[in-house]
């Protein structure tokens, strides 16, 4: 029971971290995406620090969660972090959840009960890690992370036609680079408990602490560059489903975690179909939709400003201030 708590925490802890990052993440210049301009710009951003707070006490709770369960376990919790969002979203912003918010976020917390019951997680008695499942577990992941930032680095920060197309895909690549991070880091954090099995000294002269927070670091850099590029509901499903996927096949696969065969497996399937179907609607959420949400006048300043605008019908585009101060980042 202890472990569904702090798991629960957990993603309470992450959702206050999406929002204030998201926050913060807004006053930041598109072309620092990508770049670590954009973490010096934020750290101008007292709110950011409230996010940073947020999410290390995120992972603490998550690392001690994964001290006294398995990752196939406490992962898929974690994404309960997304209606957590919508929830406080309409605390800050003053909105209402609808039908659509509660009936996506019930059927998710539903699938989210089948599927750990589907697959019944436990682990292997004595099982340990070898150092080339290792070798081979990280290298993996890796390469799938830069190909997933690669690709998202070549995609246009926005484009001028269709403005935030490009932008929306590039924060969605980016939150799913983010997500498979966290779940390396999920996985080395799984091993650092094991290795705290040992003592303090062992915790401390063992490689996965130093792995854990290197991988921690990219995740955040990640994250902050998915915030950066489009808005919450862009960044956040790829976030929210590819931390628990990568860190269940990290469990299964390396940790040696044993989970029910059978019609089970279907089972489990047909409830993480569902699990996934509830995020994307719950991402599409008008409580996610920032922008408005933050700075209501946003878009009547653009309607305003706009070439079919009376007066001032016909003004070139260039003499339109583009700035982010003037608005022209959205």
């Amino acid at each position: 029971m202890l472990t569904y708590v702090l798991a629960v925490l957990a993603a309470g802890a992450n959702a206050i971290s999406s929002v204030l990052q998201r926050k913060a993440n807004r006053q930041a210049p598109r072309q620092q995406n990508l770049s670590l301009k954009l973490i010096g710009t934020l750290l101008h951003e007292p709110v950011w620090f409230g996010g940073v707070l947020a999410v290390t006490a995120g992972f603490l709770l998550q690392a001690s969660a994964l001290g006294n369960g398995q990752l196939s376990v406490v992962e898929p919790i974690l994404v309960l972090e997304l209606p957590a969002t919508l929830i406080l979203a309409s605390l800050v912003f003053r909105t209402r959840l609808h039908a659509r918010e509660w009936g996506s976020a019930a059927a998710m917390t539903a699938a989210l009960a089948g599927l750990l019951y589907f697959l019944s997680p436990s682990a292997k008695h004595l099982h340990t890690v070898r150092w080339y499942d290792w070798v081979i577990g990280i290298g993996v992941n890796l390469g799938v992370v830069a190909v997933l930032a690669g690709s998202a680095g070549r995609v246009p920060a926005a484009r001028k036609h269709r403005r935030g197309e490009g932008s929306a895909r590039r924060a969605a690549v980016l939150g799913v680079a983010a997500g498979a991070s966290f779940g390396l880091t999920a996985a080395l954090m799984k091993g650092m408990t094991s290795t705290y099995a040992r003592g303090f000294a062992a915790l401390f002269t063992g490689w996965q602490l130093y792995a854990m927070i290197a991988t921690g670091i990219l995740g955040m850099f990640l994250l902050q560059s998915a915030m950066n590029a489009g808005r919450l509901l862009a960044a956040q499903p790829g976030v929210t489903l590819s931390d628990p996927i990568v860190s269940v096949l990290w469990g299964v696969v390396v940790f040696g975690e044993n989970v029910r065969g059978g019609w089970y497996i279907a089972m489990a399937l047909v409830s993480g179909l569902v699990m996934a179907a509830a995020v994307l609607v719950l991402a599409r959420s008008p409580l996610l939709d920032d922008e408005p949400a933050m700075n209501p006048g946003r878009r009547h300043q653009e309607k305003a400003t706009g070439p079919d605008a009376r007066p001032g019908a016909g003004k070139r585009p260039e003499a339109v201030d583009r700035s982010p101060a003037a608005g022209g980042h959205v």
